[in-house]
């Protein structure tokens, strides 16, 4: 460590000892990102609601996502105009099948760019039996080909892991997947394994007690990941369409996002579930015309149930309350 970050560092935690108050906030957030680079495993909680939650839709998340359960991440952005709602935002989690959309975005752009087609087969990767840990990648073997629009389907709206590991092996694998993201401006994001190997090993760490990198990433990336996507940054629009069409259409998770929404919302999101966690990130449309790019992290809280609650009432919140606040001095923002 260098010493000039060492002696930054100790400054920050003689100012958390002493309390911080909402006019140290910049300190505070000096602290957090300090914290996380030099003690990046070790679990933070939340602030103190006064201490970090400026609005009253920030202090009605943070309420819910109250993390003496288990830690919870929340990353939310009204894409009309920039305002930003955040609970643990900057700490890593689990990402689990929340990945497959920078998978499938990382394949499109190889079709953008002519090394294969929407139309292109590939076989599905179907996973072998193997002991836990008795290997560093799991053994898988090809099973039906399929299209590769088939695939991007079916890895989306039904979170197929066989049909994201085919696609996965198309691309160049996890490092490949990387390097688009970091390419992109996307930090915070690792993806470390294929999903038969992520799920055969699953357990190893629990999530809601202690923070591992690999194959996670922070809710903010996240978000940028969203809205990135939905403004056209990162691919065509043909492109940007085959993805947020399939979140559209997507099947797992009706209790998560969608769960506490009103009928008439329209939601394209993308469901994760591992061991002691459940994710969700996507983009809610409200009747006013916002579209709110929310990643939600959930670890603990006791059951699958309960996690699940979590998000949908989290996401709740974040639909009534973008929608009461005033659209100000934000307009046409881009993330």
């Amino acid at each position: 460590m260098a010493l000039g970050r060492i002696a930054r560092l100790g400054a920050a935690i003689a100012l958390g000892l002493t309390g911080i108050s909402s006019a140290h906030a910049a300190e505070s957030n000096e602290f957090n990102q300090l914290f996380d680079a030099m003690l990046g495993t070790e679990v933070r909680k939340p602030q103190s609601f006064d201490a970090r939650y400026d609005s009253p839709l920030s202090k009605t998340v943070a309420q819910i996502a109250d993390g003496s359960a288990g830690r919870i991440g929340v990353y939310a952005v009204d894409l009309a105009t920039g305002r930003e709602v955040s609970v643990l935002g900057d700490q890593r989690f689990p990402m689990a099948s929340t990945s497959k959309i920078a998978i499938a975005a990382t394949f499109l752009e190889g079709v953008e760019k002519g090394r294969w087609s929407l139309t292109s087969e590939f076989p599905l990767m179907v996973p072998v039996a193997s002991p836990r840990f008795s290997s560093s990648k799991a053994p898988v073997r090809p099973g039906q080909y399929m299209k590769a629009i088939d695939l991007i389907e079916i890895m989306i709206t039904r979170s197929s892991n066989p049909a994201t590991d085919a696609l996965l092996a198309v691309v160049g694998g996890p490092a490949a997947v990387n390097n688009w993201a970091s390419r992109n401006g996307i930090s915070d994001f690792n993806i470390t394994r294929d999903i038969a190997t992520l799920v055969r090993d699953d357990g190893e760490v629990d999530p809601a007690q202690r923070i591992d990198v690999r194959d996670s990433a922070t809710p903010q990336a996240m978000v940028q990941l969203l809205a990135g996507l939905y403004q056209g940054k990162f691919l065509k629009e043909s492109s940007r369409n085959v993805i947020l069409g399939a979140m559209e259409r997507c099947r797992t998770g009706t209790r998560r996002i969608p769960g506490m929404l009103p009928d008439g919302a329209r939601v394209a999101h993308k469901t994760g579930t591992l061991s002691n966690t459940a994710s969700d990130i996507g983009i809610i449309h409200t009747p006013d015309g916002r579209a709110i790019a929310v990643a939600i992290y959930v670890t603990g809280q006791g059951s699958k149930p309960a996690r699940d609650a979590k998000i949908a009432s989290i996401a709740r919140a974040l639909y009534d309350g973008y929608q009461q606040a005033p659209a100000r001095a934000y307009a046409n923002a881009t993330y």
